[in-house]
């Protein structure tokens, strides 16, 4: 079996500049070999980088490096920003998705410049099996972390979140009870506070509570167990428009 890596993936352009230094970074705490990749549809050189094992590699991306992160024992796999296709996106998915689906461990995007290691992580959480995994991935790859979950209890349209309003006091009930089982699965990292349960929009109660915390990652499950061959909708919106360094998980 050989020694775990992380798999640094580069299309050489700024989107991925800071792919290999994140991916050294936690190769280095995982104690795990670093693997920079480039996928080429030819057999192109490709000059070496210090710092990592350098692989070209041939074929689709997704299944060259679904097929390297099986070969090597790859506990994660780096990313750069997703290149916007505006037309193309909205009928087919994304390189960025492709690897996700097909990858044997989480995949990091990673979106800003590493200062160092992650501070503060945020788990936004639908209390699904995936979004534990993600939670659980994030604590290895940053044990020195401060962690926290959120939840968004999204309402249908026209309700009102009112606390003593029937339909705001059962779906309320439901997320209660399923964070409850969230907590009870075995290694998730301690939490600064117990996952919040906030009324609201997805997207809206991420970005407070991140720019609240000064989160530098973001944790979020690839589905929320409808489909596990399928990426949930609000994975796909945060993996094209990252607001952080974004890690997402399938179900272990």
């Amino acid at each position: 079996m050989p020694q775990p890596c992380v798999i640094a993936a580069t299309d050489r352009s700024p989107r991925s500049a800071h792919v290999a230094a994140r991916a050294a970074l936690v190769a280095q705490a995982l104690s795990a070999r670093l693997i920079v990749a480039h996928v080429e549809t030819s057999d192109a050189p490709l000059t070496p980088a210090p710092g990592g094992d350098e692989r070209l590699l041939l074929g689709q991306p997704a299944a060259a490096l679904a097929d390297l992160a099986r070969a090597e024992g790859a506990v994660l796999i780096v990313l750069g920003l997703h290149r916007e296709r505006r037309v193309l996106d909205l009928l087919r998915l994304t390189t960025m998705e492709r690897i996700v689906l097909a990858a044997p461990c989480p995949v990091l995007i990673a979106h800003r410049p590493p200062e160092g290691p992650y501070r503060q992580v945020l788990a936004l959480s639908d209390f699904s099996p995936a979004s534990a995994a993600a939670l659980r991935a994030a604590a290895r790859l940053a044990p020195g972390a401060q962690f926290h979950a959120i939840h968004a209890l999204q309402m249908r349209l026209g309700a009102r979140a009112i606390e003593g309003k029937p339909e705001f006091d059962a779906a309320l009930a439901r997320a209660e009870a399923a964070r409850a089982a969230f907590l009870a699965q075995p290694g998730l990292p301690d939490l600064a506070e117990a996952p919040e349960i906030v009324p609201g929009g997805v997207h809206q109660v991420l970005a407070f509570r991140r720019d609240e915390l000064g989160a530098d990652l973001v944790c979020i499950g690839a589905h929320s167990g409808r489909d596990p061959q399928a990426l949930g909708n609000y994975a796909r919106d945060l993996m094209r428009a990252p607001p952080t360094d974004l890690l997402v998980a399938k179900p272990d």
